[in-house]
């Protein structure tokens, strides 16, 4: 799996995991503060469209995870 797809899949996971813990329809609701990471996410996720700079992309690199474009 490369690096761009383990980007999209831990955002997608973290953004659906806080939106059911922050929403109180939520059979797991703990705190409606929790849609402050959902925030969060969308912010880092839309700063790496302009700067290119993502910081789980740097440790999965660390990791040994290989870009799709390598």
């Amino acid at each position: 799996m490369s690096v761009e797809r383990m980007i999209r899949m831990f955002a997608g996971s973290f953004v659906l995991l806080s939106l059911a813990l922050g929403v109180e329809a939520s059979p797991i609701f703990v705190n409606a503060n929790f849609l402050w990471f959902t925030a969060f996410v969308g912010a880092n996720l839309l700063q790496s469209s302009f700067t290119c700079f993502c910081p789980l992309e740097m440790i999965l690199k660390k990791l040994g995870v290989r870009s799709a474009t390598a």
